[in-house]
């Protein structure tokens, strides 16, 4: 592209962000779509959030995502927010508007696309979720908001688990959420479930690390799918494999998360031809 007075600009603000594949869901996409954009990261220290989406509104920046660990501290700096993201308390997509910045959470819709893709439901299906932390939260809200019969949420600790359980099915009207800690795993009814690893267990370079690692669990899961998408396969997958489940990575929520951000900046339907071209271009980092 040829980048002159009319570049609209879009980025990415978090700490460490060098790592992100979010300008390569972009920047293909503004080729592909012939908008005049480019999208950049912008690594921002602590406690300068404030400061980078002041500065940011100064620039006339049309948007940013948000990543770790500033998704829910950013809140604290926006014009408006989108109902959705109120209630899970963290942003990951502000949107240009008049004053400042409208604040989305885009991380729920696009794993939710992402299961779609894969034809995995979530309406009247029974769950597990690994997990009580932020994404983990962001996920139990999904389910029980998308339908699920029941979330049996997994903690390591108990406690943490029954404050979100608590939270979500506040927020539902409905008893969807049961908490459990990691090690009653087999209290669980005898059946094969979804199961979503919503921890950070298995990142690098940790990645022979799995939160539960005895084959019982894994018996009990007939797809698994893991928040992570580096590395390709984690352990948690794996171990889905080896007990005869599908599984599948993180990689399509990211994916689906950066396309909604970019149809919210420009105001368009981006078609699955353009999704799926992308995420041959995400996909190609990892062969």
């Amino acid at each position: 592209m040829t980048i002159d007075g009319k570049t609209r600009t879009c980025g990415l603000i978090g700490n460490p962000v060098e790592h992100t594949l979010s300008p390569v869901i972009h920047n293909t996409l503004a080729a592909r779509m012939g908008h005049n954009l480019v999208y950049v990261p912008f690594p921002v220290a602590e406690g300068k959030v404030a400061d980078a989406v002041k500065g940011a509104a100064a620039l006339n920046l049309l948007g940013l995502n948000v990543t770790v660990p500033y998704k829910s501290e950013v809140i604290g700096s926006l014009q408006d927010i989108d109902p959705l993201a109120a209630h899970i308390g963290a942003v990951n997509t502000l949107v240009r508007t008049e004053g400042g910045y409208k604040g989305y959470n885009t991380d729920m819709e696009g794993l939710y696309r992402a299961l779609e893709s894969e034809g995995i439901r979530i309406g009247g299906e029974e769950i597990i979720l690994l997990g009580a932390g932020g994404a983990a939260r962001a996920v139990a809200y999904l389910c029980a908001s998308k339908g699920a019969e029941r979330v049996y949420l997994l903690n390591r600790t108990l406690e943490k688990a029954q404050t979100v359980a608590s939270e979500v099915n506040q927020a539902v009207g409905a008893e969807v959420i049961v908490p459990m800690a990691l090690g009653d795993y087999g209290r669980l009814p005898e059946r094969r479930f979804l199961a979503i690893q919503g921890t950070s267990v298995g990142l690098f370079p940790h990645v022979e690390e799995a939160v539960i690692e005895e084959k019982e669990f894994y018996q009990k899961i007939h797809t698994g799918f893991d928040l992570i998408y580096s590395p390709w396969e984690t352990r948690f997958m794996r171990l889905v494999r080896e007990n005869g489940g599908t599984a599948y990575n993180g990689l399509k929520m990211l994916l689906y998360q950066g396309i909604i951000a970019y149809e919210l900046w420009n105001n368009v339907k981006v078609s699955e031809e353009d999704a799926m071209a992308v995420y041959e271009q995400m996909r190609a980092y990892f062969q």
